[in-house]
């Protein structure tokens, strides 16, 4: 018996390595991004507006939404607005937020793709825009669907990636939206 049991050692050995080799394999940490747009942003400056007060409500909102969520890293573009979203839900974790640079809308998410694929495994936060923040989605390999209207603030798109798979889940939070003023095909394009 203790022949066959010592005989039988070096097959189990090899059994093992092998699941763990397959099971190293296929463990892909999960990464999760949480993209939202900006909050609520003021008339003025024209050029790089910070957020109301109902767009303060909103980030504090993001911010105790995602308590629980464990972020490791908060990514915005530079401007005002979404560093203002973007900073409680940073605060709350000690982190120091990423600055995603501006680029042409055919190149810009692609690069923030590539950023957000830096951290695997973690929990990741993006602030974007209206019209950028369903291309970062499409980048990371979810589906294309049409920017935001004006009045949209309330998204929240929370993409889970784990190696193979790409799920989207679409949510709401913070305040309601603020009534639609105008029709989307009147947005002018850029952040």
């Amino acid at each position: 018996m203790h022949r066959v049991a010592r005989s039988l050692l070096p097959l189990v050995a090899l059994f093992t390595l092998a699941t763990c080799a397959v099971a190293q394999e296929r463990a892909v940490p999960t990464t999760v991004v949480v993209i939202v747009r900006h909050a609520e942003k003021a008339a003025e400056p024209a050029a790089d507006p910070p957020l109301t007060a109902v767009g303060v409500e909103r980030a504090r909102a993001l911010a105790a939404l995602l308590a629980d969520a464990k972020v490791s890293v908060v990514m915005h573009t530079p401007t005002t607005r979404t560093r203002e979203t973007a900073r409680p839900v940073a605060e709350q974790f000690g982190l120091s937020p990423i600055v995603l640079p501006l680029g042409p809308s055919e190149i810009h998410p692609a690069a923030v793709a590539e950023a957000i694929r830096q951290y695997p495994g973690r929990t990741i936060v993006v602030v974007g825009h209206s019209n950028t923040i369903m291309r970062y989605i499409e980048a990371l390999g979810g589906p294309l669907r049409p920017n935001l209207c004006d009045h949209q603030y309330d998204g929240l798109y929370t993409l889970i990636l784990d190696g193979t798979s790409v799920r989207l889940v679409e949510a709401r939070y913070g305040p309601p939206n603020p009534p639609r003023t105008a029709p989307c095909a009147t947005m002018t394009p850029g952040p």
